[in-house]
């Protein structure tokens, strides 16, 4: 399938993209699935509470076991007394669960992302950008013209070393190369701009 690309001056012309990256079915589910996943693991879950085996104190019965009419105790050390340890509290870091997710997934759930912006008509591929910009206000004058104010920008490492300073102090807007890709930022922008050696290399990545 072929795709119009643009420059700073607005010129641009036709490449051949694959259609099997950019145009395939998406699967909502899997992509649900993906970021939940990614999102559980990246928590830090630095709370922790003391189980009642860690609290430190006399094991000593409060008070006799029969005979007093009341209920059968143990230690202060249960969750019930003030001091004692708390029931079902969190664990730390060390004591969740990691949820697994397989190479597939990841690069399935990317694919069906890159599919999904290019049919709600949110992806654009932007040629190399070969000279630096070195002021904001030249790049932003860019971006309203081509109406990307809300965007992810994937960029090969030479155009990010020439746009990088420029698009710092611009609100909404994130330059980031294929290795950091994530499908956070994905979700989190409206559009997704890729350069043509970016767009190029992840058709080789994912082929």
């Amino acid at each position: 399938m072929k795709i119009n690309t643009f420059d700073i001056n607005g010129k641009g012309k036709s490449i051949e993209i694959s259609e099997k990256i950019f145009s395939a079915k998406v699967n909502e589910k899997l992509i649900s699935h993906v970021f939940y996943s990614q999102n559980a693991n990246a928590k830090l879950r630095t709370a922790k509470t003391k189980q009642k085996n860690e609290i430190v104190g006399s094991t000593k019965k409060i008070y006799a076991q029969k005979g007093t009419g009341g209920a059968r105790h143990a230690s202060r050390k249960a969750p019930i007394f003030i001091g004692g340890g708390i029931a079902h509290g969190p664990k730390g870091g060390g004591n969740y669960k990691v949820r697994k997710l397989n190479k597939k997934e990841k690069k399935l759930s990317l694919i069906s992302l890159f599919s999904k912006k290019k049919k709600d008509n949110q992806l654009s591929v932007f040629n190399d950008f070969t000279t630096k910009i070195s002021k904001t206000k030249e790049f932003f004058k860019f971006i309203k013209k081509n109406k990307i104010e809300n965007c992810l920008i994937v960029a090969d490492k030479n155009s990010k070393k020439n746009i990088e300073l420029s698009t710092r102090n611009i609100p909404n807007v994130k330059i980031t190369e294929i290795d950091f890709l994530n499908i956070f930022d994905i979700l989190r922008y409206k559009k997704i701009i890729f350069t043509i050696t970016s767009i190029k290399t992840i058709e080789e990545r994912f082929k």
